[in-house]
């Protein structure tokens, strides 16, 4: 009894210590990734429709610049969910060492060390987009760029395992706020950079946040949940008591100990298997570790196994519907108008890269996302996960449905703006629940599918957006949006469980 009672989890570390400057550090950083990806997704809206009347591209070529940076979005993320729970939340935003790993991972080659891998080639091929001579050119390196935003939800996973969880909702929301940040930001760049320099500039200066995240790396800590997890105890308590220094709190006391020990204490009825490591064990279990999941094939397995089968189906039901609503509302917002021109054959000469009332009507609705952001955090943790999820999206619906019948300028600008409020509420919240539905050893493979799965409707949305747009089936597009927003939402109504106040599961045996 008194051996149980001197020792600690991370959870009990991170309750002492509150959210305190520590915490801030982290989410400041997480929050320029945030940005970054958020202005790379929201170029798109501008850079297709005036790389259309530059280069005379056809709308379904048009439609690709997006769609091919979903693709690399879809690889990515599944590469670094898997290689994030293997080795590490930090190690994945990295590059340096990848030719001195041992295997092949998956489809890259990786060692355990590195330096910033997503941020390198995030703002690398961001920024040589600026100078792509031809189309082709230019869809590989914003197939590129889609693989390295694919790590974005590391960085979410990465914040969440420091924040204490009676807090973590609150601060998740907070957290997505960045996005909305960069989705302003971008259009307010896009209003200044476009009409007088060009889109090469805009993909430029859209790349420097990502390069912000190479020269702030070396301050990073690793999660010390994932470390824990691993059985590296001694580094997890070094993480643990820089936070509690910077916070300016003590450490609980006693010995720090993961839910892993504990279990094992629990099944063997020893206080033994509680006790830190050696350095021999923790090597010899870091090594069995790197090299049990290649392909990440048994992390995918956990993902279906009986107790999170449901949720995970689910889930991926979830993503595919906010990322289809999210990122097709973002362009519908620019091709309605020019397609109800095309379609009452009006003239259209310039009418993305000049149109100042395109920027304008971008600028407007990318504001949604504040009081979307607000509200998120006002019902996730009062009203619990599944509840604020569906009733935003159910919402949706309803401020889409009346441009089935009329599609006014006034109009389209409303319905628009309270469709995207919604979305924006239920995408910040649908990225709080997925991470905390599962245990430390599967999380950010979990969310990394999903958010695979999540891109594969960001594919799509642009052929509808603009193909069903440009070819005058605008009733049948918003039609579509209304279906799959709907369907989306009665998945979150049955969803297994609410994640509301819980605290992190490390392993499947904690889950109940």
């Amino acid at each position: 009894m008194e051996e149980q009672s001197a020792s600690y989890t991370v959870d009990d570390a991170l309750l002492s210590s509150g959210f305190g400057r520590f915490q801030i550090l982290i989410l400041s950083y997480a929050g320029i990734g945030l940005i970054a990806e958020a202005m790379e997704m929201m170029l798109l809206s501008f850079v297709g429709p005036s790389v259309q009347l530059e280069w005379k591209l056809t709308s379904h070529q048009e439609s690709m610049i997006t769609s091919v940076v979903f693709v690399g979005m879809l690889i990515g993320a599944y590469s670094w969910g898997v290689v994030s729970d293997n080795y590490g939340r930090r190690q994945v935003q990295s590059f340096t060492d990848v030719v001195s790993y041992k295997s092949l991972h998956f489809l890259f080659g990786f060692h355990r060390r590195g330096f910033l891998f997503t941020a390198i080639v995030t703002s690398g091929a961001g920024f040589l987009s600026a100078f792509a001579p031809n189309y082709p050119s230019l869809i590989s390196l914003r197939f590129l760029v889609g693989i390295g935003l694919g790590g974005g939800p590391v960085l979410g996973s990465w914040f969440l395992e420091f924040v204490p969880a009676p807090s973590r909702g609150t601060w998740m929301v907070v957290f997505s706020a960045f996005w909305t940040v960069g989705t302003i930001f971008e259009a307010s760049l896009a209003w200044v950079v476009m009409p007088k320099f060009g889109w090469r500039w805009l993909l430029a200066l859209s790349s420097i946040p990502s390069f912000l995240l190479l020269l702030f790396y070396a301050i990073t800590p690793e999660s010390p949940r994932f470390l824990c997890m691993k059985g590296r105890t001694t580094e997890a308590v070094d993480v643990l008591e820089k936070m509690a220094r910077l916070n300016n709190v003590p450490l609980p006391s006693g010995r720090l100990v993961s839910d892993k020990n504990i279990e094992l204490d629990e099944v063997s009825g020893s206080s033994e298997s509680a006790t830190l490591l050696s350095s021999a064990e923790e090597s010899d279990n870091i090594d069995k570790d790197e090299g049990s999941d290649f392909g990440g094939i048994k992390s995918v397995g956990k993902l279906l196994a009986p107790k999170l089968i449901r949720a995970t189906l689910l889930l991926w039901m979830a993503f595919f519907g906010n990322a289809f609503a999210y990122y097709g509302i973002v362009l519908l917002t620019s091709e309605l108008s020019n397609g109800n021109r095309i379609c009452a054959k009006e003239e259209v000469e310039s009418v993305h890269s000049n149109n100042a009332a395109l920027y304008k009507n971008v600028f407007i609705s990318s504001f949604a996302e504040i009081p979307g952001s607000i509200l998120s955090a006002m019902v996730v943790d009062r009203f619990g996960r599944r509840l604020s999820m569906a009733s935003m999206l159910f919402t949706s619906c309803v401020f889409l449905f009346p441009l089935v019948f009329s599609r006014t300028d006034m109009l389209t600008t409303i319905s628009l703006f309270g469709a995207r409020l919604c979305i924006a509420a239920s995408f910040t919240i649908v990225y709080i629940y997925a991470p905390e539905i599962y245990p430390t050893s599967v999380r950010t493979t979990g969310i990394g599918i999903a958010s695979s799965v999540g891109r594969i409707g960001g594919i799509l949305c642009p052929l509808v957006a603009v193909a069903l747009v440009h070819s005058c089936h605008q009733t049948t597009a918003i039609l579509l949006f209304e279906l799959v927003v709907f369907l989306s939402g009665l998945a979150v109504s049955f969803f297994p469980f609410e994640t509301k106040g819980c605290r992190l599961n490390d392993t499947e045996v904690d889950m109940s």
